[in-house]
């Protein structure tokens, strides 16, 4: 990418261009994954979707390679690419709320802190992961699970229209009554459809909710794992949640003495009736002795942020995931008696 073509950018972009020498350019280049280490010819700091428009029209004019970052959870390393061009949109996070119509406008580099705060004022809340600090964009474009989609759906169910720029560099609005091919894709159909650079969102009425984890001892994973799939398939779709393993991290709740250890643990999610969730969760309580919980009435938006310092930018990342229709008596099986010394 020659000096012509980068100054021509800049004067098309309101947000800064950070080359290889400008100052700042290690910054602006690197990602939440600390095992990601690219060199773009050009990082694009976009500040409004025509930003995002001149991106691809240089980076398509000049045959490069176009990363996109959202809110730049990335774990594969999809928000950059050496030698190309970097659409930056971390900083487009706005989120506009209409509790009337039950919707929000969310710009395409917010997280979904940006996303809960704004709309818990309200009372309102969307399927939206289960880490704040994840972006709206990489989890809806990717399906969207969370505490909230048994009743809800997944974040990209909830998706009422979206703001697309294309390979042209276009700008397109897809929805159920335009584009509505393009509107398919970006739900599911794969990837490379384009850039998108504003959300709008169904909401519904959640705001505090009762739940927390509960941590049950390594030896119990079977049974747990065993109990919560029975549980689960029956019980009404207010309560969301999920099984997991973690290393204990040193928290109050926890027993001093058995931090760092590893625990099998269910976090469940009641957005039903405040007075139903105690008996909501209670059945969870019941699947095995408990070593701690951090159980009862909160915010919806501090549950769906509780684990955000677990999982902080610059770790180094290497995640496999599979699709599996059932879980079955053979992975678990194979799962608890796994020698576990990393979460999962």
């Amino acid at each position: 990418m020659n000096n012509s073509s980068i100054e021509r950018l800049r004067e098309r972009v309101r947000g800064p261009v950070v080359t290889p020498d400008s100052d700042g350019y290690d910054e602006a280049r690197t990602v939440y994954n600390a095992m990601i280490d690219r060199r773009p010819a050009a990082v694009v700091q976009c500040a409004h979707a025509g930003d995002v428009m001149a991106a691809v029209d240089v980076a398509r004019d000049n045959g490069l390679d176009l990363a996109v970052r959202g809110g730049g959870h990335s774990v594969p390393g999809f928000g950059t690419c050496d030698d190309g061009v970097v659409a930056d949109l971390s900083g487009m996070r706005g989120v506009r709320v209409d509790p009337d119509r039950r919707t929000a406008r969310v710009d395409g580099g917010a997280t979904w802190g940006d996303f809960d705060a704004a709309t818990h004022a309200f009372g309102l809340a969307t399927t939206g992961g289960i880490v704040s600090t994840t972006g709206v964009a990489g989890l809806t474009l990717g399906g969207g699970i969370g505490y909230l989609a048994r009743s809800l759906g997944l974040s990209c169910d909830n998706l009422l229209s979206a703001d697309v720029v294309t390979a042209e560099g276009k700008l397109l609005v897809a929805s159920e009554e335009e584009h509505d091919d393009l509107f398919w894709a970006i739900r599911g159909g794969g990837g490379n459809f384009g850039a998108v650079t504003s959300f709008e969102f169904r909401l519904s009425p959640v705001k505090d909710i009762y739940g927390g984890p509960l941590l049950y001892e390594l030896e119990d994973a079977g049974t747990v794992l065993r109990s919560f799939r029975e549980l689960i398939a029956d019980a009404p779709e207010e309560l969301g949640g999920f099984p997991a393993f973690q290393i204990a991290p040193p928290l109050p709740f926890i027993p001093e003495n058995r931090h760092g250890d590893t625990f099998i643990l269910i976090v469940a999610c009641w957005a039903g009736p405040m007075d139903e969730g105690e008996r909501a969760v209670q059945r969870f309580r019941d699947i095995a002795p408990v070593v701690a919980e951090h159980v009862g009435p909160m915010p919806y938006s501090a549950l769906n942020s509780a684990f955000d310092a677990l999982v902080p930018p610059g770790l180094q990342h290497y995640w496999k995931a599979n699709f599996v229709t059932e879980l079955s008596d053979e992975a678990i099986a194979a799962r608890s008696n796994t020698d576990l010394g990393y979460p999962s």
